[in-house]
C-alpha cells in the first residue's frame, strides 16, 4: 500500500474502532470489487490492490477492459518508482481479475461503483451489484455530487449503501469523503471508515446526506467567485490562479479552514466577514465563461483545449507534472498528519 502511518499490528474485526486501520493481513483476505474501469475506476483499483485486497474489476466496454490490466500495471509501477510503494507490481496484478459480468462479484465484501455521474445508471448498477453480492457486503458509490439517499431508493439493503467520494489520482491522495444516506447505518459507516484508513486515506464522514458533500460544496463556492472576478474584469484567469496558488496553496494541505483560523487569529476573520460576505457573488446560474469554454468542446489537457492554450506536447507535460506533484504533496502531507499537533494522552497534565 502507499506509505503512510503504520496500521495497527493487532488483528481486529473490521466492524470495530474506526480510529485504526485494519491490519494488512485482514485487507489481503478481504475481497473487493470495482465496477467501471475509466480514469478513476483504474486509480481506485490501484489503491485497493496496493492496500492488499484481492480484487475483481468489471468493465462492459471491451476496449477499456482489454487495456485495464496494462493501465493498472503502469500506475503501480509508477508508484514504486516514486518510492510510494514497495510491493512488486507484477505480484499485485496477480491478485486482480477483470470481466464484463457483475455476477462475478459474488465473493466481494466491498464493491465500489465507479460509473459516470448519471443517477439512473448508478441505480441500475447498484441494483445489479446487490443481486450478486451477499447482504453483508458494503456498496460504495464513487460520486461527487449525487445524494446517496437518491441512490438508496429501491435498493434491497439500503443500509449498506454509502457514498465514497475519491479524489483523482485515487491511489495517491489522502482525500476521501464517506457519505451516509438516510438509511445508511452507522455500523456500516464505521466499517467503511476503517477500510478507508487501511487504504491510506484520512477519511471524512458526512453523517447527513447533502448534495456536493464537503469539498465540492466549498470548492464550487470558490469557483463561482473565481468566475465572477474574471467575468467582471477584476482579474485575469492567470491572476486568480496565481493568487490562490501562492496563498491557499501554501497552507491548505497542512490545515483546513477552521484550523487555519485557529492558527492565524479568529477575531480578524469575524471582523472581515461583516463587510465581505454580503459582497460575495451568490449567482445560481452557470457562469457565461464556463458555458462558452465548455460549449467549444474544451475538455482541458485531455484534448489540449481549456481555459489556457496548450499544444499537445504541453498538455502531456502538464498531465505528467500533475502526477509528480501529487506524489510530492502526498510525501509532504504524510509528514504532517491531521493529529500531528495533538498532545499524547499519556503526556497531558491533569
Amino acid at each position: 500500500m502507499l506509505r503512510s502511518r503504520k496500521p495497527a499490528a493487532n488483528k481486529v474485526k473490521l466492524e470495530r474502532s474506526p480510529a485504526k486501520p485494519p491490519p494488512r493481513d485482514v485487507l489481503t483476505q478481504y475481497s473487493a470489487g470495482v465496477v467501471g474501469m475509466g480514469l478513476m475506476g483504474t486509480s481506485i483499483s490501484a489503491c485497493l490492490l496496493a492496500a492488499g485486497h484481492s480484487l475483481h474489476c468489471v468493465e462492459t466496454d471491451a476496449a477499456r477492459r482489454r487495456s485495464a490490466r496494462a493501465r493498472l500495471l503502469k500506475l503501480l509501477t509508477h508508484a514504486v518508482a516514486e518510492g510510494a510503494m514497495r510491493e512488486n507490481p507484477s505480484t499485485l496484478i496477480g491478485r486482480v481479475a477483470i470481466s464484463a459480468d457483475i455476477a462475478d462479484l459474488k465473493s466481494a465484501e466491498i464493491v465500489v461503483e465507479s460509473t459516470v455521474e448519471d443517477i439512473a445508471l448508478k441505480r441500475q448498477v447498484i441494483n445489479e451489484i446487490e443481486k450478486a453480492v451477499s447482504a453483508q457486503a458494503l456498496i460504495g458509490s464513487n460520486t461527487s455530487a449525487i445524494p446517496v439517499t437518491d441512490l438508496q431508493s429501491g435498493a434491497k439493503h439500503p443500509e449498506r449503501i454509502l457514498g465514497l467520494h475519491w479524489a483523482e489520482p485515487a491511489h495517491i491522495t489522502r482525500f476521501m469523503e464517506i457519505i451516509c444516506g438516510q438509511q445508511t447505518t452507522m455500523a456500516n459507516a464505521r466499517r467503511a471508515m476503517r477500510l478507508a484508513r487501511g487504504w491510506g486515506k484520512e477519511p471524512s464522514l458526512l453523517r447527513k446526506d447533502i448534495r456536493g458533500f464537503i469539498a465540492n460544496r466549498i470548492m464550487y463556492a470558490m469557483l463561482r467567485e473565481a468566475f465572477y472576478l474574471v467575468e467582471s474584469g477584476f482579474a485575469s484567469i492567470a491572476d486568480v490562479d496565481r493568487s490562490l496558488r501562492n496563498d491557499m496553496g501554501y497552507w491548505i494541505t497542512f490545515a483546513g479552514p477552521f484550523r487555519f483560523m485557529d492558527l492565524t487569529g479568529i477575531p480578524a476573520y469575524a471582523e472581515v466577514m461583516k463587510d465581505l460576505l454580503p459582497d460575495l457573488n451568490c449567482a445560481t446560474g452557470v457562469p457565461a465563461l464556463m458555458r462558452k469554454v465548455a460549449d467549444s468542446g474544451a475538455c482541458g489537457v485531455s484534448n489540449a483545449k481549456g481555459f489556457y492554450p496548450y499544444t499537445p506536447q504541453q498538455a502531456r507535460q502538464w498531465e505528467k507534472l500533475f502526477i509528480e506533484f501529487n506524489y510530492k504533496i502526498r510525501e509532504l502531507a504524510d509528514r504532517f498528519p491531521e493529529d500531528i499537533g495533538d498532545i499524547p494522552r499519556s503526556s497531558r497534565k491533569n
